[in-house]
């Protein structure tokens, strides 16, 4: 018997900060931009993992068919939401080749209002629209992997990936490379 998930966040609350998330991203884009202070040490620490949530990503998005075909292969195979978790480690990294406390918090603060209530909302449209989710996310924690899902292995899809325009992550990542190089003195 799979039993119904319980949520944190109402409903309401949820459909309101998904629709904040944009406005959200460009003010925590101003913060990073304004609180950066960058060395080529917490650069030399930060970067690289901020790129390895980049790269989470990227395979999850080549992996990812929105709401044609639910998503068990490749990192969905690991954990529920790949792209939120890639977007939290690449955040957390940036934060941490930003070195400043405050940007630290305004980025946990948003994650954990506006981004585990959108995940809220998406699980509950994934579990409408597609009737193995329930089973899938029995199997398969949101954030941390415990264990392998059974499903097929697909193979990455770079039609998928740019599909789904994840080139864009990529290159507001490399813009936020060259602020934190150009604020450290490195550029």
């Amino acid at each position: 018997m799979i039993s119904e998930p319980r949520y944190c966040f109402p409903k309401p609350y949820a459909d309101f900060v998904q629709r904040l998330r944009v406005a959200g991203g460009f003010i925590l884009l101003i913060a990073f931009a304004w609180l950066a202070h960058p060395t080529a040490l917490s650069m030399a620490v930060g970067l690289p993992v901020s790129a390895l949530g980049l790269l989470l990503r990227g395979w999850a998005a080549g992996h990812l068919a929105k709401d044609r075909d639910l998503a068990t292969s490749g990192p969905y195979s690991y954990i529920r939401n790949p792209l939120y978790a890639g977007t939290l480690i690449t955040a957390f990294g940036l934060v941490l080749a930003a070195r400043n406390l405050w940007l630290a918090l305004l980025f946990a603060a948003v994650f954990l209002l506006v981004y585990l209530p959108a995940v809220e909302l998406e699980e509950q449209h994934l579990r409408e629209i597609f009737a193995g989710y329930s089973g899938y996310a029995q199997h398969v924690n949101r954030f941390l992997p415990a264990r392998r899902y059974g499903g097929p292995a697909l193979p990455f899809s770079s039609a998928l990936y740019s599909r789904n325009e994840e080139y864009k992550a990529a290159l507001g990542w490399l813009f936020a490379v060259a602020w934190l190089a150009w604020r450290s003195g490195l550029l």
